[in-house]
């Protein structure tokens, strides 16, 4: 079954774990084997680390395959992917390394597997430079489910920077095909809804005044709606170590889902970031795009596979989703444009379509 091997160069464009994980889950899914070189070559501390060794092993688990090089430190793997299997997996990051990334590289290919699946997912699930888990439950979710799949994610326990311990259980079905999507009308914004929460030793204050001052924020320049963010003290037996945090959603009367997030740092008062968050939301409302900035890149990938043509609005087309085109297009030979809106509305935004002939993936299980 193993063709010649697919070459990636894993320091250009994004130049991360990204590259990483879009390779690899494709790799997977179309049983090719594939080998990265110079991985996280121009990162402060490169080569694999503990949350990118995680997802690969999982990959591989997934598909009976074969990975060699996978060591902290490494900057070149090789992996020779076999036939996709459901079942019970398990992937450990052992640190705060984001639950939300190990879904990313995974839920591609156990919809293509021969049977249902359950990821057990542990580390941060509130984590830097990442989504939250909410983010993936409450604007991810709905908005991918649009390519006729479903999947239920049940947060057993929160995790924070720096411990992780999280541990979140992700149930997929396969599919026989995805469908294409059309999100490019953006309709308006019908309600702004969210959830500023606080976990361990933290006063229940800091989750009020996060939320406060992210009301103050929006009201500012959205004067008509009530922004309703609730407070939550995360209960002891579900959140392990100390985080606090915001989300902030807004859905559109067409079903499109926006956020803003920021998490505390020590030292950080709790109305900065709140206001981060909301600074963020009112940011990716402002480019009449119908996804947001971390939604764009995490789509391309089902785009690619999906049976037909796909289309997104977005604002600006951030380097990620470059990259996540970029590779598609090399591995899957998935065929995309990027082009300018043409609406009027748009015309003096930075608002673009991207376009996507997908390969129509087919399930060879089902």
């Amino acid at each position: 079954m193993a063709g010649p091997r697919v070459e990636v160069d894993g320091s250009i464009m994004e130049g991360g774990g990204q590259i990483l994980r879009v390779s690899t889950a494709l790799s997977c899914l179309l049983g090719l084997p594939l080998r990265v070189q110079k991985i996280r070559a121009g990162r402060s501390t490169p080569g694999l680390r503990p949350q990118h060794l995680s997802g690969l092993e999982m990959i591989r688990d997934l598909c009976d395959g074969q990975l060699e090089g996978a060591e902290i430190g490494s900057t070149e793997i090789t992996f020779t992917p076999e036939k996709i299997k459901g079942g019970i997996h398990t992937a450990d990051t052992k640190t705060a390394g984001s639950v939300c990334l190990l879904m990313q590289v995974s839920m591609p290919c156990v919809l293509f597997a021969a049977s249902s699946s359950e990821l057990h997912l542990k580390g941060g699930t509130n984590a830097e430079m990442a989504p939250q888990i909410d983010y993936t439950v409450m604007v991810f979710k709905p908005i991918a489910e649009k390519f006729g799949f479903k999947f239920n994610c049940d947060i057993k326990t929160r995790g924070y920077y720096p411990k992780g311990g999280g541990e979140v259980i992700v149930r997929v079905s396969p599919v026989k095909q995805l469908n294409p999507i059309n999100l490019t009308d953006r309709g308006y914004v019908t309600k702004i809804y969210g959830r500023a929460f606080v976990a361990g030793v933290l006063p229940f204050k800091v989750a009020k005044d996060m939320a406060a001052a992210a009301v103050r924020c929006i009201r500012k320049e959205i004067r008509d709606l009530y922004v309703n963010i609730q407070s939550v003290q995360e209960p002891k037996d579900q959140a392990f170590g100390n985080g606090n945090g915001i989300i902030i959603i807004a859905e559109t009367s067409t079903g499109c889902l926006f956020a803003g997030s920021s998490l505390g740092k020590r030292g950080v008062n709790a109305d900065k970031v709140g206001i981060e968050a909301a600074e963020m939301l009112l940011a990716n409302l402002r480019h009449g795009g119908t996804v947001d900035e971390y939604l764009q890149d995490q789509l391309i990938v089902f785009m690619a596979l999906a049976n037909g043509v796909s289309r997104i609005k977005t604002g600006p087309v951030t380097l990620h989703t470059q990259t996540a085109i970029h590779f598609a297009e090399q591995i899957a030979k998935a065929k995309f444009i990027v082009k300018k809106s043409e609406d009027e509305e748009d015309a003096s935004k930075d608002t673009y379509i991207i376009e996507c002939q997908g390969i129509g993936m087919t399930n060879p299980n089902l």
